[in-house]
Order: structure tokens, then sequence, then C-alpha cells
């Protein structure tokens, strides 16, 4: 279901392990119910995730997260997560990085299967944190790990 870009390394700014990143994808795929679709997930810093939005998008300056639709019947699609950008908003929304992630991942994954931003894309995205994302008192404490 998810193929990490081999040809790029992991930014070692990206909070999560594999592993981790597994275990969301596997979530989502369960929640959007793609688990016999192909996506790809690229991790950027900001200034490989501002080329791409320059180019593709015509705006300035890095975002998030990119998504790319496929083109056959199998692949839904690729995604492009920044980084650096994960990192900096978790820190200013306060939002636990985990949880973040995923809310990004779902919304990418989203726009790959046709949504477009509104009120039922925010819905769905926040159906999928909250069923990834069960264990309130775990993200309390990646938040917070000295309590």
């Amino acid at each position: 279901m998810l193929h990490l870009d081999q040809a790029v390394p992991v930014d070692p700014r990206f909070p999560l392990s594999g592993p981790e990143l597994m275990e969301i994808f596997e979530g989502l795929a369960d929640v959007f119910g793609l688990d016999d679709w192909e996506i790809s997930l690229r991790i950027v810093d900001d200034r490989e995730m501002a080329e791409l939005n320059q180019s593709f998008m015509g705006c300035l300056g890095p975002t998030n997260v990119l998504s790319f639709p496929g083109g056959d019947e199998s692949r839904l699609g690729d995604l492009v997560l920044s980084a650096e950008t994960l990192a900096r908003e978790s820190w200013l929304y306060n939002q636990d990085t985990h949880e973040y992630t995923v809310r990004l991942l779902a919304h990418g994954m989203l726009h790959l299967m046709g949504h477009d931003h509104g009120p039922e894309m925010e819905s769905l995205t926040e159906l999928a944190v909250s069923t990834v994302c069960l264990d309130p008192d775990e993200s309390l404490r990646r938040l917070f790990p000295s309590i």
C-alpha cells in the first residue's frame, strides 16, 4: 500500500519512525477502504517543497503536504510531505506530532480520492484522526513525556 521513496533519505528532522508511518498508513487505508491501492510517500525539506509548490501549484513557499493523483487503476497517487513544515506547524498549533501527521496524510489521501476543501473533507479528516488516534492518553504522553 505505502511506498516510501527510497531514493530520498528520510529527513532526520522527521519526527516519526518508519514503523509509526506504516501504522498510520494502515489505519488510514482501513478508514478510507484503500487496502488495494498503491500510494507513494516522499518526505522532503522546505526547500524542495517550496520548489514543488511553485512548479505544480503556482504558490510561493513550502506547504505541509501535496497530493499528485495517480494515472492507473491500482495507483491512487503520490503524497509529498515536508518534514520541516510538519514539525514547525505541530509546534505552532500545539498538536501531537503523531496526530498532526495523521491529519496531514488523511488530508492528502482525501485529495487523491477526489475530495476538495470544504465541510465534507474536514469531517472525513477528523473521522480519520479520531479513528487512527484512538488513545488520547498516548497523545498526552507524546506531548508531555514527563507526565
